[in-house]
């Protein structure tokens, strides 16, 4: 993967409200041996040495040019598409197309490597006319249908900055009536980000969905989804404090594609795995998820996504507020939000919250889980 920064001024969000210049060394083609042949010898002295040093930044990852407690949002190039946003606070770093989704199509620690899968043979274009994956992370509309759900993303995404965010608007799909939009918040320090998913009715009538977000996680992983804590049976009702301690905690909805006996599937006590298989095909299973969050380990980085659950509101697919699907290439991590009738000019949201972590060490069981991660989930 390469990223090349296009001649435009850097930006720089300070993470609260304010928009603010930010300075840092930009290659623009100067003649630099015409500069010091021009200068005193002091003065060339001054020159060489502050050249040298921005050479040599340049030499590092992309990253170094972020100072951190600040967040520089830039233009890139990425993999051929020519308007991309590059945003990153020193930490991590964030890439978003612009000419195609939006797709958060990298995220990925300072010397480390994106978390995202990326569809090669679909990278660099747009324009087409059905519609492509891609990779990275986007905002669907569910529940799955054949139309609406694949609606084409194919062309120009919108930008502004608004009060230490970015927000993300494509161009409303007209023949559906729905208006998507992504706000994205990196934290000044860390690897935090907050993404706030909307969907609006801009059409006459109102229309029944649920915001939909997921994640496709680049290939060779293992995901770890936490289990309720067990609880015993209570025996004689004189035991039982109230008709919930007989009632279910956990709701699962499987796929026709899924099989319990698939080795790539592993259900613990306290947590459920799933390991990517570039040799197996498709499987896929939903939760009525209330523990928060879910990981995923690839290579020594720990990607952690967390969501909400409403008790009570009625989710798509009986009852998922989390889904996951793996095949040969990839896996995805899917939070989605209660499905509503959503009334013309009205808007519902979903959010998400990201966070990496490096040097994370593989495990072989649940001890291993929860030695290795456990803590990295409290720390945030």
């Amino acid at each position: 993967m390469r990223v090349e920064p296009q001649q435009m001024p850097k930006r720089a969000l300070n993470g609260r409200a304010g928009i603010g210049c930010r300075s840092g060394f930009q290659p623009d083609g100067t003649d630099w041996k015409s500069v010091l042949h021009s200068c005193p010898t002091k003065h060339g002295v001054i020159a060489l040495a502050t050249f040298l040093g921005c050479a040599a930044l340049l030499l590092l990852p992309d990253l170094t040019l972020a100072e951190k407690g600040k967040i520089a949002v830039e233009k890139v190039e990425y993999e051929g598409w020519k308007n991309n946003l590059r945003i990153s606070n020193g930490t991590v770093e964030l890439i978003v197309t612009l000419d195609v989704g939006p797709r958060v199509i990298s995220y990925r620690l300072a010397d480390g490597k994106n978390v995202f899968k990326n569809y090669s043979d679909q990278l660099g274009k747009s324009g087409e006319k059905d519609w492509q994956i891609r990779g990275g992370h986007r905002l669907w509309v569910g529940p799955e249908d054949l139309t609406r759900t694949y609606a084409l993303d194919n062309g120009p995404v919108q930008y502004k900055e608004i009060d230490g965010a970015v927000r993300l608007t494509p161009a409303a799909d007209a023949d559906y009536g729905v208006q998507k939009e992504i706000d994205l918040r990196l934290e000044p320090s860390g690897s935090g980000v907050t993404l706030v998913h909307r969907i609006t009715n801009v059409g006459q009538e109102p229309t029944d969905l649920a915001p939909w977000a997921l994640s496709v996680m680049a290939p060779g992983g293992v995901e770890v989804i936490p289990l309720p804590p067990k609880k015993p049976h209570p025996g004689p009702t004189k035991n039982a404090t109230s008709p919930k301690d007989y009632a279910p905690n956990q709701f699962m909805t499987i796929w026709p594609f899924f099989d319990f006996k698939d080795a790539r599937w592993s259900f613990g006590s306290q947590f459920i795995t799933l390991r990517q298989d570039a040799k197996k095909g498709p499987t896929k299973l939903g939760l009525g998820h209330q523990l928060g969050w879910v990981g995923y380990l690839n290579g020594g980085t720990l990607f952690i996504k967390r969501f909400g659950y409403q008790e009570g509101k009625h989710y798509p697919d009986h009852g998922c507020n989390f889904e996951t699907f793996t095949n040969e290439d990839m896996l995805e991590i899917e939070s989605l939000g209660p499905l509503i009738k959503l009334a013309p000019r009205s808007s519902v949201e979903h959010t998400e919250h990201w966070n990496l972590a490096g040097n994370v060490a593989a495990f072989e069981d649940e001890a291993g889980i929860e030695k290795s991660i456990r803590g990295k989930i409290s720390e945030k």
